[in-house]
């Protein structure tokens, strides 16, 4: 299936006039926000896709597009902090329900890539979503570049974890700080790798 409405049309033909796209960024990184994106366009050919298959620069230029051209779109999040009290799936229905709050028009239902949220809209949630509608992969081109920018900004504050080069997921060189330095104020302190670097903080 390429990029199109086929979801959209499927619920359009029900009645629901008013179709969202929805996505998030950042549910399998170590440290930093989760980040959903929410996203009306109107019918037509656009050049967004899946945020992962596209450059830095071309993300960058085609939220700057979205952002322009959409009927309505919004972007919220979910904190580590968060992400550690309610584990990361509920943490990304918090962010993606404070984006809808967001939201200047509110959509009579969704198409989401995979995400099964328990709210009164009917809901399409393929898996690949963002590789099949163009509201959805515009969704998830407005969730990565707002949590890169995010991350980028905390780069700045915890200078040692390289988050402007890995936006919180485990590389290397993140992996290597973890053990050296422990974790910081914006880690996900329930992870896995944040645990086992927990132990090598240093005091």
């Amino acid at each position: 299936m390429k990029l199109g409405w086929t979801y959209e049309i499927k619920l359009w033909e029900k009645g629901y006039n008013l179709v969202a796209g929805v996505d998030e960024a950042g549910r399998g990184c170590l440290a930093g926000p989760v980040t959903a994106a929410v996203v009306i366009l109107a019918k037509n050919t656009y050049p967004y896709r899946d945020s992962k298959t596209l450059s830095g620069k071309q993300r960058d230029e085609m939220a700057s597009d979205i952002k322009q051209h959409s009927f309505a779109w919004a972007i919220a999040e979910a904190s580590p902090q968060e992400i550690d009290q309610f584990n990361i799936l509920q943490a990304t229905h918090l962010a993606v329900k404070r984006a809808l709050a967001k939201l200047e028009l509110m959509p009579s239902a969704l198409v989401t890539d995979y995400l099964k949220l328990a709210i009164p809209q009917p809901i399409l949630a393929p898996a690949k979503a963002d590789a099949h509608s163009y509201q959805v992969a515009a969704a998830s081109i407005l969730a990565k570049t707002s949590r890169d920018e995010t991350m980028k900004q905390w780069a700045k504050t915890f200078e040692h974890y390289d988050f402007e080069q890995n936006k919180g997921y485990g590389s290397k060189a993140h992996l290597a700080a973890l053990a050296t330095y422990g974790p910081c104020a914006i880690h996900r302190k329930s992870f896995k790798p944040v645990l086992q670097g927990r132990l090598f903080e240093v005091i």
